[in-house]
């Protein structure tokens, strides 16, 4: 109830069904200040899983700890998984890295593009955190995918690189959560769904773990297309969901929002900010990210404020957020979060003019390689921020 709408005046006190239904305010275009030196001008823009329990030997998918499928053999560990080369399962822990600072890691636990002897789809468990200081991969047959084969891998990690154990594991693929979930929780770990994707084609929710991204990308390339089991053009088995976008809850409705724009530069001082707790959000390591923008490259955004803002920053912060993306055919602007969450965020008035400056601003987004931002205030003509996200959109991983 009570979306957020651009409009001259506040109108997020209406929080009525009735309200949804009357036409949106006339755009404006309004003006946010960042603080110190910047102002920041708002402007025209030129399937189930595969499990085995190992305790009965009961199965969803695969085979059973005592059978063979059609004369061919049961593969039950890793070990006995043909074609796999050496050197394409990773176990590195940078030396000059604290293991005491990696209190988080991003995992990946899912099929890939490659066959097994039996005609079967080879899984592989992939780890890392978000500077890529641990790495760590595991090829696994389908008929060992349980929460049991993680939670003792994850363990495993642990004893071998020396490392304490994570405060918190990072996954995107949603069908994957159960398994993830209960294999985390077994060892006091808590898990976190953060499934952030975009296509160049539709709207769908952006992946937060881009380090993990980035390095399946780079698997791809290096070792799935070499094993001599490769599908090329095979579609993953756990593919990323699409939820339909709902209305937006109370808590976090603003009052008024604009399309905005920041210096890089002045983003970067937004994010110092953020780091040192003095603002609510969340930054991304542009170095390790190798985003190669000059500081005055203009990175597009939205401006949201509220009478609230301070509260409405605090609940904004307890979301993942994942992106914020153009729904034309709505005239709204969808706001993305954690596994499987999507919001209808904003409403403008659909017309040639409004169209074009919201196109214009995915296709800024575009030409910054999908970095944007989403700063809450108490008003468009304020100073600072109480709340600010860096996001980065990214293509979506080929596994």
């Amino acid at each position: 109830m009570g979306v957020l709408r651009c409009c001259p005046m506040p109108i997020g006190t209406a929080h009525s069904s009735q309200s949804r239904t009357q036409s949106p305010p006339p755009w404006t275009n309004s003006t946010l200040k960042q603080r110190r030196r910047w102002r920041l001008t708002c402007k025209p823009l030129k399937s189930p899983v595969c499990a085995l329990d190992t305790s009965s030997g009961e199965q969803s998918g695969g085979l059973t700890k005592n059978s063979t499928e059609f004369g061919t053999p049961t593969l039950t560990s890793a070990s006995t998984l043909p074609g796999i080369e050496q050197g394409w399962e990773v176990t590195n822990l940078a030396p000059d890295a604290d293991p005491t600072s990696i209190t988080e890691w991003e995992l990946d636990f899912c099929s890939r593009p490659i066959l097994d002897i039996r005609g079967k789809k080879i899984w592989e468990l992939v780890v890392c955190d978000s500077g890529r200081n641990l790495e760590f991969t595991r090829f696994y047959p389908n008929n060992a995918i349980n929460s049991i084969t993680l939670k003792n891998a994850i363990m495993s990690i642990v004893d071998t690189f020396g490392v304490p154990k994570p405060q918190r594991i990072r996954f995107f693929r949603s069908q994957m959560q159960t398994i993830v979930s209960k294999a985390c929780n077994e060892v006091g770990i808590k898990p976190i769904a953060s499934k952030r994707l975009k296509t160049q084609l539709s709207l769908a929710p952006q992946i937060q773990c881009i380090s993990l991204v980035r390095w399946l990308e780079e698997r791809y390339e290096s070792v799935y297309m070499h094993h001599p089991g490769f599908q090329e053009g095979a579609k993953p088995l756990l593919t990323i969901e699409q939820p339909f976008p709902l209305d937006l809850p109370d808590s976090l409705c603003g009052e008024k929002w604009a399309f905005v724009q920041l210096p890089l530069a002045a983003i970067r001082e937004e994010m110092l900010i953020v780091q040192q707790g003095s603002t609510f959000g969340s930054v991304l390591d542009l170095d390790v990210l190798e985003i190669d923008l000059s500081d005055d490259t203009l990175i597009p955004g939205v401006a949201v404020t509220s009478s609230r803002a301070t509260a409405l920053a605090a609940w904004t912060n307890a979301l993942e957020i994942a992106s914020i993306d153009v729904d034309r055919q709505r005239a709204c602007l969808v706001l993305s979060a954690g596994v499987s969450k999507r919001w209808r965020y904003a409403f403008y008035r659909k017309n040639r003019q409004t169209d074009h400056e919201a196109d214009a601003w995915e296709a800024a987004k575009k030409a910054c390689g999908g970095l944007h931002f989403l700063a809450i205030q108490d008003s468009l003509d304020s100073d600072s921020c109480t709340g600010f996200w860096l996001i980065l959109e990214m293509p979506s991983p080929p596994v």
